[in-house]
């Protein structure tokens, strides 16, 4: 473009010359031809032809149109400098733009190699992180074996005297009975603690796969409670979501059921009201059937399953059973509110009264029917209805 541009102004430039040679030569000639110094002006007074006025009047006036001509040809000439030289300006300012830009990627390609090295750094540091905790778990496992040895050491003591070892192991069923109870009363403790730090969590359950490569769970849940329960929207205005993942986090292709949602509400409130309206009517998305139901721990639905027998025959007595948060079960009975922590409680309970003990059979639940329930639990069909 700049050599178009370059060639197209030079061969103005030679155009412009030749004109004026030519003018010049013209000029000359016509001078020349009339003047009385010039070559035809050399010849005899007798041979000089007349010349009318009005030819002398129209030549001066050619001269004249001549000049105003190359006035205007070197104005014109002058504008199309100035022209080259305003394009000959716009194009360094192109270069200096080139030139910043440049320099930018530049900067920006060293910004990159800087945070490459560091996170070469930080990969570096990783590994020495996990080289030190397999040196501390060695050294922990080499602990474990010497207090193994130690202890192997005790008992071996122990065996060599019977009375020393008879005392001993009532000493130590005392401890255990009270290490179970410790540990049960952890336990529960545990389950406690998860259940509430759950408290503003709902459970989705059945939302196909599919849906999540289209929108963010987010998205989905806003339009899942604005196609059910709307009024909750108009009341309270956008639902905050603190945070939503599927559970478990990877796929299993095997699965022939879509993974749980578990959403952490910012408003219990809000969480409250999506529940109870879950609660009242099935909730529906694009024509797919979907439950929502409080998160719980996972040994909670497996405790609360173990009413079920005991919940649908006092149903059936008429004792208006329901199951209290976490997993306690409460019935009334003669004018009076009885709850029970553990199916034992209730079994202690009924032994004590006959007439409800004939119609009561409190059997525990084998290990394949508690693998069920757990598999019920993650499709969200329990039997048993939280109060």
């Amino acid at each position: 473009m700049r050599g178009t541009r370059a060639q197209t102004n030079t061969g103005r430039k030679e155009g412009v010359n030749l004109n004026k040679q030519q003018k010049q030569k013209k000029e000359t000639t016509i001078d020349n031809y009339y003047s009385p110094n010039g070559t035809e002006g050399e010849r005899s007074a007798n041979d000089k032809p007349e010349i009318p006025a009005n030819w002398i009047q129209a030549v001066e006036e050619l001269k004249t149109q001549l000049r105003e001509a190359e006035d205007n040809w070197e104005n014109n000439l002058k504008i199309k400098i100035s022209h080259l030289e305003t394009e000959a300006l716009e194009l360094k300012q192109e270069n200096s733009v080139l030139k910043a830009k440049i320099i930018q990627l530049e900067n920006e390609a060293k910004e990159m190699k800087d945070e490459a090295k560091e996170m070469k750094d930080e990969i570096k540091r990783m590994k020495d992180d996990l080289q030190r905790n397999s040196d501390q778990k060695e050294k922990d496992d080499q602990k474990a074996k010497d207090e193994i040895q130690s202890l192997r050491t005790r008992v071996k003591q122990l065996e060599s005297s019977d009375l020393t070892r008879q005392q001993d192991t009532i000493k130590q069923n005392k401890k255990n009975e009270k290490i179970e109870e410790n540990v049960k009363h952890l336990i529960h403790k545990t389950d406690d603690l998860e259940n509430r730090s759950r408290r503003d969590n709902l459970r989705i359950l059945g939302l196909p796969e599919d849906h999540d490569k289209r929108k963010s769970l987010d998205i989905i849940l806003e339009k899942i409670i604005r196609e059910n329960c709307p009024k909750i929207l108009e009341q309270e205005g956008k639902v905050e979501v603190e945070r939503i993942h599927r559970s478990p986090p990877v796929f299993n292709p095997q699965r022939t059921t879509p993974r749980n949602v578990i959403a952490k509400f910012k408003n219990n409130q809000i969480k409250e009201q999506v529940l109870q309206a879950a609660k009242k009517k099935p909730f529906r998305y694009h024509g797919n059937m979907v439950r929502i139901t409080q998160d719980l721990s996972a040994s909670t639905p497996k405790d609360r399953k173990a009413w079920n027998t005991i919940f649908r025959k006092a149903r059936e007595l008429g004792l208006q059973p329901r199951i209290k948060y976490p997993s306690k079960l409460t019935i009334f009975l003669q004018g009076k509110v009885w709850s029970f922590n553990t199916t034992e409680e209730f079994q202690a309970f009924i032994n004590k009264r006959p007439d409800l003990n004939r119609k009561f059979e409190v059997q525990p639940q084998n290990s394949r029917e508690s693998s069920k329930d757990a598999g019920h639990y993650g499709h969200g069909t329990l039997h048993i209805l939280p109060d």
